[in-house]
C-alpha cells in the first residue's frame, strides 16, 4: 500500500492501524457501509494529502490560508459543474519560491503560483488526469486569481 507509514523508532508508542491495508476505494466503501455521511466519504482529497504537504516550501499561517481559499474555490466550482463525484481526487498545491508577474487592474503583481490537480482512478494506485471542461478550468482560474490574495497564476 502506498500510504503505509509508521512512528519513528524513538517514540515509545504503539501504533494501531486496523485499516492500514485498505486502499482509498475500499475505505470509501467501508465508510458508506458504516453510515458515515457522504460529504465526509466523498470529500477531496480523500483521505488525501493535508494542507501542509500541499504547500511546497515553507509552511506559514499566511500560505495555509491562501491554499485554503484556493482549495475552497476549486471545490465550489467542481460542485457547481457537477464534476465533483466523477473525479477520483482533486486538490490545489501551492508552489515554492515560484513567483509570477501578472497584471491586475493598472498595476503589475508579483505573486504565488498554484496548481490544480484533478485525476480519475479506480484503484487509487494509478491515475490519469481528469478531462475537466475548459469552462470549469477557466472559472476556477479566474476566481482564484481574482479572489485569493497572493495568487496570480493557476496551472
Amino acid at each position: 500500500h502506498h500510504n503505509v507509514g509508521g512512528l519513528p523508532a524513538t517514540m515509545k508508542l504503539k501504533l494501531i492501524e486496523p485499516l492500514r491495508e485498505l486502499f482509498k476505494d475500499e475505505v470509501r466503501e467501508l465508510g458508506m457501509a458504516l453510515g458515515i455521511d457522504e460529504v465526509s466519504v466523498w470529500r477531496h482529497p480523500f483521505p488525501g494529502p493535508g494542507l501542509a504537504i500541499r504547500i511546497l516550501g515553507s509552511v506559514t499561517a499566511e500560505r495555509v490560508e491562501t491554499l485554503q481559499q484556493a482549495d475552497a474555490i476549486m471545490i465550489e466550482e467542481l460542485h457547481k459543474s457537477r464534476q465533483y463525484r466523477a473525479i477520483g481526487q482533486a486538490f490545489v498545491v501551492l508552489l515554492p519560491g515560484v513567483k509570477s508577474v501578472g497584471v491586475m487592474g493598472d498595476g503589475r503583481t508579483y505573486e504565488n503560483v498554484c496548481c490544480i490537480r484533478c485525476v480519475e482512478t479506480t484503484d487509487y494506485m494509478t491515475a490519469d488526469f481528469f478531462h475537466l471542461p475548459y469552462e470549469v478550468m477557466g472559472n476556477m482560474s479566474s476566481r482564484i486569481i481574482n479572489e485569493v490574495r497572493g495568487i496570480n497564476r493557476v496551472c
